[in-house]
């Protein structure tokens, strides 16, 4: 069992320079050792908490230093929404709808509405009947209004989550491995201890000639590699706690669970007695939206803690997510509550509250629609699978079979989500990023970002979320030429 910390890790000591601010001062203590006179405090970065250094915090702030560095390269890095869509919001008209339904629905005076919107909130959040309605409408997912948790982002789900769920030394988190960045991070940040567990999915595209243009992905879960991970950890006399999975065409790798996958990953949390927690935001650009259920909607849901995010489906800079978390919790007293009242509780001391003025924002989106998302999400989902339409068959006209590309180039093939995975026969580092945006005017994120442990050095990620056509076919064949010239 490869166990990862949250303070430290191989990647962490040496493997990213530091810049800038965070750079390490001269030896000595760790305040004021070697400042010149008047220069004031000056800290060493080994005084400050391990997760500084750790590759998960660093690799944002990386990406977005190099194309600060090259903006006119074509960037494949971001997974960030496409800006067509903001043309469609409107947030005064989307306050004034929340603000009537408070004035309809609870009987507010318009002042007091209004102040509602104002003051500081209540730390579990105000539009949670309007999100419980719409989990239950769109994704099956039947849970009571308070069972909810509104929070900043997803980012802060994550958080109180694996806050309120570690709760010693000897709690672990499993998590599919590649994962997404900010798991990892926050995992970081609170000293959480996690373990990788592969991901199962297979190439089908690519110049080596496994699969070409034909069929698809499946991925999961290593499940005899998870069960090997519980028996390890109850050996160290350690214990499973919870296992992070994004079963929906994760970040990074694009990887998708079938559904027995799902139903058997399921099964092995009631066994090994641990929670999953599910993240959902990219379940909407599946071809068929809704033809397979979350974690949290299928019978042994009770085990899944889901984390959701209105930044890809409505907009991503009021940072409002949710967390749906209705396992019950028993106190010393014999009283039951729930999760949820914990994570809210976490939260009064984290964020306090969710802006309500963004709250107010997603709350008006979904009044305006019904209190559904679907009709909303259909046209993003188009967007999103013609782009990655556009990427794949890109990468087959200029790296497939037939193309005389460089040997041991191949991909994936998502049947949604923003990402495809690439691997190539040489070292996909920072070094050869710096090289391909300087030279060949392409960027892309090394995978080995999102790995726990020294996995995804030879990979890279590309992201098609938020670029348009012309930009992609541009885009790829620059690719294409950057990897003639670096490729053996």
């Amino acid at each position: 069992m490869t166990i990862r910390t949250g303070t430290a890790n191989e990647k962490a000591n040496g493997t990213r320079p530091a810049t800038g601010a965070g750079a390490p001062a001269a030896a000595g203590a760790g305040v004021g050792a070697g400042a010149a006179a008047g220069a004031g405090a000056v800290l060493r970065r080994d005084a400050l908490h391990g997760s500084l250094g750790s590759p998960a915090m660093g690799s944002i702030n990386f990406l977005n230093e190099v194309m600060g560095r090259f903006p006119d390269a074509i960037s494949f890095a971001p997974g960030a929404p496409h800006t067509s869509f903001f043309a469609e919001i409107d947030t005064a008209r989307h306050t004034a709808r929340y603000l009537r339904h408070l004035e309809e629905e609870r009987g507010l005076k318009p002042e007091q509405a209004e102040r509602l919107l104002y003051q500081y909130g209540p730390s579990r959040g105000l539009i949670n009947g309007l999100v419980a309605d719409a989990l239950r409408t769109d994704q099956g997912i039947d849970v009571p209004p308070e069972s909810l948790v509104i929070t900043v982002g997803c980012q802060e789900a994550m958080l109180l989550a694996l806050r309120a769920l570690v709760a010693s030394p000897a709690d672990l988190v499993a998590v599919v491995n590649p994962c997404f960045v900010g798991l990892s991070g926050a995992a970081s940040v609170l000293g959480v201890d996690l373990v990788p567990v592969d991901d199962t999915e297979e190439d089908t595209g690519g110049a080596d000639g496994t699969g070409g243009t034909g069929g698809g992905t499946e991925g999961g879960i290593d499940f005899a590699q998870l069960d090997e991970v519980c028996r390890a950890a109850r050996r160290a006399g350690r214990r499973i706690r919870a296992l992070y999975a994004a079963p929906d065409f994760s970040n990074p790798s694009g990887g998708f669970m079938s559904l027995e996958a799902r139903h058997r990953l399921l099964a092995v949390a009631e066994r090994e007695d641990f929670l999953v927690l599910e993240d959902n935001a990219y379940a909407f650009t599946a071809e068929q939206p809704g033809a397979l259920p979350p974690l949290k909607a299928l019978p042994g849901g009770e085990r899944v803690v889901h984390l959701g995010t209105f930044a890809k489906v409505c907009m991503p800079g009021a940072r409002v997510g949710y967390v749906v978390a209705d396992q019950p919790v028993r106190d010393a007293s014999g009283r039951t509550g729930l999760l949820a009242d914990e994570l809210a509780t976490l939260k009064s001391m984290v964020t306090v509250n969710t802006s309500p003025l963004s709250q107010a924002v997603i709350g008006g989106i979904l009044l305006e629609h019904g209190g559904s998302l679907a009709s909303v999400v259909r046209a993003k989902a188009e967007l999103y699978q013609r782009n990655l339409r556009l990427l794949l068959d890109a990468l087959d006209r200029g790296l497939g079979p037939g193309t005389g590309a460089p040997a041991g180039v191949s991909w994936n093939r998502p049947r949604g989500g923003f990402f495809v995975r690439v691997r190539l026969p040489v070292a996909a580092d920072e070094r050869l990023l710096e090289r391909s945006a300087r030279e060949f005017g392409v960027l892309w994120t090394p995978m080995s970002h999102f790995y726990l442990g020294d996995g995804g050095d030879r990979q890279l990620r590309l992201a098609c979320s938020y670029l348009d056509p012309d930009t992609i076919e541009e885009g790829i064949v620059r690719l294409t030429r950057f990897l003639h010239a670096v490729c053996p």
